[in-house]
């Protein structure tokens, strides 16, 4: 009993002092110093040096989705609505969820894994007695460069997916490229790109508020590296997935 009072008190501090992360980062977002060069070198980092992965993973999973979406429609002789199936399904759902998994995974304990060394190194401590404030200087170029990244690569990973299940219906399952985009383009709402456009501000948010807090917490040298990264992995993912259910119903709710 008296274990699981202290288990439950130790993730209320943690929860308190990850809000607090979020605070700061919001609010440090509008002080100077800006640190102009740092942001867009971690856009650059975050963005440019994801894109590959980003454009493999959203291009195969449109041709698997294209595959499979036309066989089991074929059946109930819908095939045809494979392309606008595919991307209401992209757009609003698989799209935001997939890439921000990606980059929870490789940005998020990257993130981790660099502050978090930083942290066991004593490099923190350093900065704050050089007057430096180590969230202004290392959390805040971090936070916007992943607000401002992880949207693009969501429409760019959506158009790639979507690219990838016009060419397996024009290819494999005979359908006109015309009808396909017609169909596509036909039930694709506002609200639709609205719900996955505003998913990865959201996730962009929870990656960077998790990843920047257990860098900044990791005691106990590299060992508690390991164990922060791993943690930043799975918590990310896990708060994804929560906050997409919780977006989708919103946003279904408002329609």
């Amino acid at each position: 009993m008296k274990q699981s009072v202290a288990k439950f008190s130790d993730f209320l501090v943690e929860m308190h002092d990850m809000a607090e992360m979020l605070g700061r980062s919001i609010l440090y977002i509008f002080l100077p110093p800006f640190y102009f060069r740092d942001i867009i070198n971690q856009m650059y980092l975050i963005g440019v040096k994801s894109l590959v992965i980003v454009l493999m993973t959203s291009s195969f999973s449109g041709l698997v989705l294209s595959l499979q979406f036309g066989h089991e429609m074929a059946i109930f002789g819908a095939k045809m609505y494979t392309g606008s199936v595919l991307s209401v399904t992209i757009v609003r759902e698989l799209g935001p969820v997939l890439i921000s998994l990606v980059i929870a995974g490789r940005v998020g304990a990257g993130i981790t894994a660099e502050l978090g060394s930083m942290a066991v190194t004593e490099q923190i401590d350093a900065m704050r007695a050089l007057g430096i404030n180590p969230y202004k200087k290392l959390a805040k170029p971090r936070f916007l460069a992943l607000l401002i990244m992880l949207p693009i690569l969501v429409a760019i990973g959506d158009m790639s997916a979507i690219l990838g299940g016009w060419l397996i219906s024009v290819t494999e399952l005979n359908i006109s490229s015309s009808f396909f985009w017609s169909l596509s383009t036909q039930y694709l709402y506002l609200s639709d790109i609205f719900a996955g456009m505003i998913k990865p501000v959201i996730f962009a948010i929870a990656i960077a508020t998790v990843s920047c807090y257990l860098g900044f917490s990791v005691r106990g040298g590299t060992k508690g590296v390991g164990e922060a990264t791993t943690k930043s992995v799975v918590l990310s993912s896990i708060l994804i997935f929560i906050l997409d259910f919780l977006i989708t119903k919103i946003t279904l709710a408002a329609v």
